[in-house]
């Protein structure tokens, strides 16, 4: 669905036409515009939405059952992309990563399949939009050429990027860090605690002198 998005992103030049408008020249977005891909765009982009509210619902509501029938769950696997393990990560350096380069902060994490796909996409788009060259003219205080030289319709596909992968690894990193403490408890409950142990919630119990 990603690659459908920007495929139709660009045959309908919709990041252009959002520039145009951004800078007030209605007139310009409105002749930008290929009305044949653009309708395209619109049902994609509902179902998208859709698709991802009822998911997440789905996931919720598995989540829920899961913890009532205290599931089990893998917190040790070797594969033959990679070894994944849970262990309690930094929040803050899954996003400071992701803000170096999108899907680092997966990285960071173990999500090698969201990894590779944010990177190779960052990588396309930095491409296209001569972001970096316009970085370097930049750098030489040539800002015209750097201004120029950038291709919009590509550019504008960068901030959802970059947004995405920090959002991405940030949630993330704090479910992983939250399942890591799950299933700590679990292992200390099951292994080391008395099975006639009792919390008595809202009791003090005293010691025995």
């Amino acid at each position: 669905m990603f690659c459908w998005e920007v495929f139709v992103n660009i045959q309908a030049k919709i990041n252009l036409a959002m520039v145009h408008s951004f800078c007030g020249d209605i007139a310009l977005a409105k002749e930008v515009l290929e009305t044949r891909w653009m309708l395209l765009y619109i049902p994609v982009y509902l179902f998208g939405i859709w698709d991802s509210y009822r998911t997440t619902i789905d996931m919720n509501n598995v989540y829920l059952l899961a913890e009532r029938e205290d599931a089990p769950f893998n917190s040790f696997s070797i594969g033959a992309l990679e070894i994944n393990y849970l262990d309690k990560r930094s929040p803050l350096m899954s996003v400071i990563w992701s803000l170096f380069m999108p899907g680092l902060g997966q990285l960071h994490i173990h999500r090698l399949l969201t990894a590779f796909f944010a990177q190779v996409w960052t990588i396309v788009f930095l491409y296209f939009s001569n972001l970096l060259v316009a970085v370097h003219f930049l750098f030489m205080g040539d800002i015209a050429s750097g201004t120029a030289v950038l291709n919009k319709q590509w550019l504008l596909f960068m901030p959802s990027m970059w947004g995405f992968a920090v959002y991405d690894s940030y949630v993330n990193t704090v479910e992983n860090n939250k399942l890591y403490g799950a299933e700590q408890k679990s292992f200390l409950i099951k292994d080391f605690q008395n099975p006639g142990f009792k919390v008595m919630r809202g009791k003090v119990v005293s010691g025995q002198p």
